[in-house]
């Protein structure tokens, strides 16, 4: 039976979209991810070239047009991530936030994920609601330890495909902490069956990456946001040993310009005449949207379009009927 999670991918990977992932994250090769947030954006990342997808909290949040503070509910989540399985073939990391609630929401919500396929899911170490690790003036809150390993527990011990991924993130430097804090966290969830450790930092620099790694000895892969050090070769990553590189909002950040200045010019120009170049298309929306699959699936489910057109005319109507041996039989009455 074809379902979500055992889909093959068209590019000739022959392996659920779980093990793709798991194979990502064991490779002694730098891998990367690139952030989507809905099923076009999500098949636009896969046609790059990219062999993973971040389901981006903060980019499924902005399309939504809310906060990236809990306000989009986890079966909105659900919904848009669903679009993003179904549209692509390449594992999806989701951005889980904090599992959405206890380690009872966390459980519940990796069942639903590996019922869409969806290959992986991040849940960070801090409070429900969450904050966004970037937002300037904002409190940074740690979710207890202990707590917290519990609910990496739960979520691993709730999975049914042993290749489903949860990855630990980890926010103490988010939240302002040191090495040995975050340290103590990391065996903490590392123990209790994270299959991957996501550091976080708000730095313009790698420093902090590079003292946890250069500590923590390769014990599980590593994955790296480097968003604010984006300036960081990704030569530096590999020299590392980091496993997973994301690429976190950078898709839905580069729509926001281009929707200002379109419907900037619009308004202005009350035209779309000058528009050429700086729009798709049609033709790529819909290949896009894969119109050729439904027409081809047309040909083949519908009747024909070259079909002669029943008759509406009365001796047209009985030869036609008397051709498809519908005419009422004579009985012996009227014979």
């Amino acid at each position: 039976m074809i379902t979500h999670s055992n889909r093959v991918n068209k590019n000739g990977a022959n392996f659920p979209k779980t093990t793709q992932f798991r194979k990502l994250l064991q490779s002694a090769n730098l891998e990367f991810a690139m952030e989507a947030h809905s099923g076009l954006s999500a098949k636009i990342v896969e046609e790059a070239g990219f062999r993973a997808i971040w389901a981006s909290g903060l980019s499924m949040s902005a399309a939504l047009g809310v906060r990236d503070s809990n306000e989009a509910s986890w079966t909105q989540v659900l919904d848009v991530v669903e679009y993003m399985t179904d549209a692509t073939d390449i594992p999806i990391l989701l951005d889980g936030d904090t599992g959405y609630g206890n380690f009872n929401n966390a459980r519940r919500l990796v069942r639903k994920l590996e019922q869409r396929g969806v290959a992986a899911v991040c849940m960070e170490d801090k409070i429900f609601p969450k904050t966004n690790s970037f937002l300037k003036g904002s409190t940074q809150k740690l979710a207890d330890k202990e707590e917290f390993a519990g609910k990496i527990r739960a979520a691993k011990d709730s999975q049914l495909d042993p290749d489903f991924s949860v990855v630990a993130r980890l926010e103490g430097f988010i939240a302002g902490h040191g090495l040995g804090e975050m340290l103590d966290r990391a065996y903490a969830y590392a123990e209790a069956g994270a299959d991957a450790l996501l550091v976080h930092s708000k730095l313009k620099t790698a420093d902090e990456i590079r003292s946890f790694v250069q500590n923590w000895d390769n014990r599980c892969p590593l994955v790296i946001v480097p968003t604010t050090y984006a300036d960081t070769p990704a030569q530096d990553f590999r020299e590392m040993g980091i496993s997973l590189v994301i690429w976190a909002n950078h898709v839905l950040r580069s729509t926001i310009p281009a929707m200002q200045n379109v419907c900037r010019q619009i308004f202005e120009e009350q035209s779309v005449g000058n528009l050429n170049g700086h729009v798709a298309p049609m033709s790529e929306v819909f290949r896009l949207q894969d119109t050729k699959e439904l027409s081809d699936a047309e040909e083949k489910y519908l009747p024909s379009k070259t079909t002669t057109p029943f008759p509406t005319n009365g001796d047209e109507i009985r030869k036609a009927a008397a051709a498809r041996n519908l005419m009422p039989r004579k009985t012996s009455a009227s014979s």
